[in-house]
């Protein structure tokens, strides 16, 4: 045996490409592809519990995961973003951390198992998350907004945060409208159609909505990716709620909500909705926000209002006026 052929034998596998990752699923998060190869059956688990029972409804190149567990290390915090031309990283700690190329739609995770095991976080800071920011580098522009739908028509709810998204949404669907998103949307780039893409599987809502909701009472908070903290009710839970994958958009309402204020609906500028609806997004360079900018403007010729509240039952009466 040569000295060369000693050192491949003997060589220490430190960069864990050697590691096994003989689970598989297939998923498909609003509508789109995504393979996820790993070591654990957890990740399938919240996976599963992210994306199960969807079906593919828009074709494209598929995403791929290579998540690996390992024991060693905690649970992971809110990760760092961070980003260079094509490549993308999301880090916690030495023990959670992903490697991103958004040209290939590709991601490679390395987690603990106390974080494969706490399914919220994993799903939270990791597999939703950058599924939907590799998505938004091709195929969807992601948009602060929720969106319900009555009779057909589509509202998009937007605003600053704090003006009451996600809450109004909920106490829509209580009332008998379809729920589709509670605080994002996705619409489809390149495409003539003002389809609003949701995410209604789950709605998450500010630490003080067990007071006006009380069926919310017990859900634990937590710290969202970006920190804010939220409680998460899946919508199975409340049987009595419809909801949809996706709406046609037909109005956006632009939310005023204040302590004290004279219900109103006005039509508005469309311009006015447009630059909101267009704030805050992340920076994925010049290539990406055009493509976003462009599939937002599309909505320019949807009529637009404005809903000055304060109460949920004066807003939900005067949504019922545009629908």
């Amino acid at each position: 045996m040569t000295h060369r052929e000693s050192q491949v034998l003997n060589h220490v596998d430190v960069l864990r490409l050697d590691t096994e990752l003989p689970l598989e699923g297939t998923y498909y998060p609003v509508g789109f592809r995504l393979h996820i190869a790993t070591n654990s059956h957890d990740v399938l688990r919240a996976a599963e519990e992210s994306w199960g029972g969807s079906q593919q409804e828009y074709e494209c190149e598929a995403i791929e995961y290579r998540v690996q567990v390992a024991q060693e290390g905690e649970a992971t915090g809110i990760p760092v973003h961070r980003a260079q031309e094509h490549l993308y990283s999301v880090v916690s700690d030495p023990h959670n951390f992903g490697q991103i190329d958004r040209e290939r739609l590709f991601a490679s995770f390395f987690v603990s198992q106390a974080t494969a095991a706490d399914h919220t976080g994993l799903r939270w800071h990791y597999l939703e998350s950058l599924a939907y920011m590799l998505l938004a580098q091709r195929y969807v522009a992601p948009v602060h907004s929720a969106c319900v739908a009555r009779n057909g028509r589509g509202l998009m709810l937007t605003g600053a945060s704090g003006a009451g998204k996600s809450t109004l949404s909920f106490a829509c669907a209580r009332a008998g409208w379809t729920f589709v998103s509670d605080d994002c949307v996705f619409l489809l780039v390149e495409s003539g159609a003002r389809i609003a893409i949701g995410r209604p599987r789950y709605a998450r809502f500010r630490i003080d909505a067990p007071g006006l909701f009380p069926e919310l009472e017990g859900y634990a908070a937590r710290a969202r990716p970006g920190g804010k903290i939220s409680i998460e009710a899946a919508m199975t839970v409340f049987p009595e709620i419809r909801t949809a994958a996706n709406a046609v958009v037909e109005s956006v309402v632009l939310l005023d909500r204040q302590e004290t204020v004279e219900p109103r609906l006005e039509r508005i500028d469309a311009e006015e909705t447009l630059e909101v609806l267009s704030r805050g997004g992340p920076n994925y360079g010049p290539k990406v926000n055009g493509l976003h900018e462009s599939t937002i403007r599309r909505l320019a010729d949807v009529p637009a209002y404005r809903l000055q509240y304060s109460e949920l039952e004066d807003a939900l009466r005067l949504l019922d006026e545009i629908a």
